[in-house]
């Protein structure tokens, strides 16, 4: 063997090496998991959050980890199902991890209260999405919200149009819990306001169904939408819309970014209000959001599309991070316990506080999607 292959295979040797050392967890170290959809779901959703994390716990641990602890991170794909979920979180538990950052799915996790899949579980979680209203009320003491819940979201937006003088609504909503709670959460919030007549259609992801239900709303004579489900089914559901003759001003929630929903409905995009429950991420005037700039080109140099759900994974690992340098002991006992009794924690610009309860933040804004996709605020 001659010493430029010697050399090439001890290269080889040391990088699988490296590359299995990062795969596992050390002995010392605080380990997290991530459940979430990361095939199946044709969106990106999973794993920008799964970027964000890892752009925050790489901060962290480059600050010498918490408490003197790196951090670990490993990720499971539930095939975005209550079923993957379910089976996902049995193998997870096996991991030990302390936490679960950023689960995603409305049937998965409601499937899982529903199945008291936590109530024995040795786990916290943080942060899980979306915010629908139906893993809030009652909740569960161990899931901890981060965002603006879906209700909080769809009253921004109805108190938006009224300010801009609409007085009817259609909501078209998918057949999940994340959309037939956002119907009722419209409704409700135009109740409040007094001048807002709500109406709602419901759909599948099927194109057919989806076309017949636009058409359908596009025929009701409205003078404003709102459109409620996964990000596939808002980008669908929208270009949908804009194809049967939906010219009217159209809303959705803060799972669309600006960028893919431009990618689903292509001019159809423009103009269209989608409620953010998180600063601008391209934004450089706060310094959470340059401080997630910054660590986001050191983890991914090569991400140029920086969006809301990267800046959400960041902020649950900062959150995660506060909670366990605060804990006496960093097991999801401790952890739960220091969440709620840190009191106000500002990121730099985005606060959250669990003194009162399991929701960290009421944040929402409203961000108009420009011709190339980006948001103005």
């Amino acid at each position: 063997m001659n010493r430029r292959h010697l050399v090439t295979c001890l290269i080889a040797a040391l990088t699988w090496t490296a590359a299995q050392a990062s795969e596992t967890p050390q002995p010392n170290d605080i380990v997290v998991g991530q459940i979430g959809p990361f095939t199946v779901l044709p969106a990106p959703d999973a794993r920008e959050l799964n970027e964000g994390l890892k752009a925050g716990l790489a901060e962290i641990n480059t600050r010498g980890g918490i408490q003197g602890r790196k951090v670990f991170l490993f990720e499971l794909d539930d095939t975005y199902s209550p079923e993957g979920f379910r089976k996902q979180l049995a193998a997870a538990l096996e991991r030990k991890p302390v936490a679960l950052l950023s689960p995603l799915g409305s049937a998965a996790l409601k499937g899982a209260l529903d199945d008291k899949l936590f109530d024995n579980a040795d786990i916290v979680v943080i942060n899980a999405v979306p915010g629908s209203d139906v893993l809030r009320a009652p909740g569960h003491p161990k899931l901890f919200h981060i965002r603006a819940s879906d209700k909080q979201q769809i009253r921004k937006i109805v108190e938006h149009a009224k300010s801009l003088n609409i007085q009817s609504m259609a909501v078209l909503h998918q057949d999940l819990p994340i959309g037939t709670s956002g119907l009722t959460s419209a409704q409700d919030a135009a109740k409040e306001t007094g001048t807002i007549q709500v109406t709602g259609f419901q759909a599948s992801t099927d194109a057919n169904a989806l076309g017949q239900a636009a058409k359908a709303m596009a025929a009701a004579g409205v003078q404003s939408g709102l459109v409620v489900g996964n990000p596939k089914f808002i980008g669908d559901g929208i270009a949908a819309l804009r194809k049967a003759g939906f010219s009217q001003q159209l809303f959705t929630l803060s799972y669309m970014p600006g960028p893919a929903l431009l990618k689903a409905a292509g001019p159809g995009a423009r103009g269209v209000g989608i409620a953010q429950t998180y600063p601008n991420p391209i934004g450089v005037n706060l310094p959470l959001q340059r401080d997630f700039r910054a660590a986001m080109k050191t983890a991914h140099p090569d991400q140029a599309n920086l969006t809301t759900f990267h800046l959400e994974g960041y902020i649950t690992a900062r959150i995660f991070a506060e909670a366990a340098r605060r804990s006496k002991k960093i097991t999801p006992e401790g952890i739960a316990q220091s969440l709620h009794e840190m009191g106000e924690l500002n990121l730099g610009g985005f606060r959250v506080n669990f003194a009162k309860g399991n929701i960290g933040s009421n944040f929402v804004d409203i961000g108009v999607v420009m011709p190339d996709g980006k948001l103005m605020y």
